[in-house]
């Protein structure tokens, strides 16, 4: 059941004056990968293909997501009149698909399956409320407060079913901890740069996986703050089984906002060197 509906966003109050022209792009390519949310309940069902309460709840969660990249793709459309969301998905839908014929999961377990789930609903949570701080535009920060606040509720869910499984299949801490790391370091794979590209790059340009990525996150690392990587890093800790709060929590945190700030210098770099980042990013520059 959704907690919201897209006709209920104020859509009369969006101010063409406030928008964040950076932020734009970063909108357009996550209205892809949230639409693309009903493969990803068809895999999950296949993979807890003798669970139908889990599968419901993935159902539902589905349709939660797909309004996700309706009500950002409808924004989009409204910032950047020229774009086509309708087309845009449909390019990258006709290039990106998961594997909706696996029956088992591919963390090897479903525990494994539902940690790299609130690896998934953590980093959303925390990059949508990014979004909403960093934007000026109502109808933007509307869109991203109700969307975080899904996102947050979707990591309760899968967390809730986690601790079931994992209840049945007692893997370890150390293979909680490698899947949760593997999920993070999936946040740079071809679903999200392709789904940039699509959204963002001409029908006739070149897919270069390297060169998209890095146009994302020189953009999207720039709105992240300190307070929501260490909400965030709660998050995982719960997750995987340690303490959410504390010093390992705290250190954790600060590493990861250490390493954001690399990497997001470290992708303007990349695209210094490239005609494409230097026309497509005019606003970004190291720090």
């Amino acid at each position: 059941m959704k907690h919201w509906h897209i006709d209920q966003v104020a859509w009369d109050k969006f101010d063409p004056s406030r928008v964040d022209p950076a932020i734009v792009p970063l909108v357009k390519a996550a209205a892809m990968v949230e639409r693309n949310g009903d493969d990803y309940a068809t895999y999950l069902c296949n993979v807890f293909h003798d669970d139908p309460d889990f599968q419901q709840a993935a159902r539902n969660w589905a349709v939660e997501e797909v309004q996700h990249g309706e009500a950002l793709g409808r924004w989009a459309m409204l910032a950047d009149p020229g774009w086509d969301y309708r087309a845009a998905f449909d390019r990258f839908r006709a290039g990106y698909r998961i594997p909706l014929e696996a029956k088992e999961s591919v963390r090897g377990s479903r525990t494994g399956e539902l940690i790299a789930r609130c690896m998934v609903e953590t980093g959303t949570s925390s990059y949508y409320t990014s979004l909403k701080e960093g934007s000026e535009e109502p109808v933007l920060r509307e869109i991203c407060a109700l969307i975080a606040a899904d996102e947050y509720r979707h990591f309760k869910l899968f967390y809730d079913h986690m601790r079931r499984y994992l209840a049945r299949e007692q893997i370890t801490l150390f293979e909680r901890l490698r899947i949760a790391a593997g999920r993070i370091g999936e946040s740079e794979d071809d679903e999200l740069a392709y789904a940039y590209y699509c959204a963002n790059m001409p029908q006739d340009a070149p897919y270069d996986r390297k060169i998209a990525i890095a146009a994302y996150m020189a953009k999207a690392m720039t709105y992240y703050r300190f307070h929501t990587i260490e909400r965030g890093m709660g998050m995982i800790m719960k997750a995987v089984g340690l303490p959410p709060r504390g010093t390992l929590s705290d250190l954790a945190a600060r590493a990861a906002y250490r390493f954001i700030q690399y990497k997001r210098r470290r992708n303007v770099m990349i695209l210094e060197r490239t005609t494409c980042g230097r026309v497509s990013l005019p606003n970004v520059q190291a720090a």
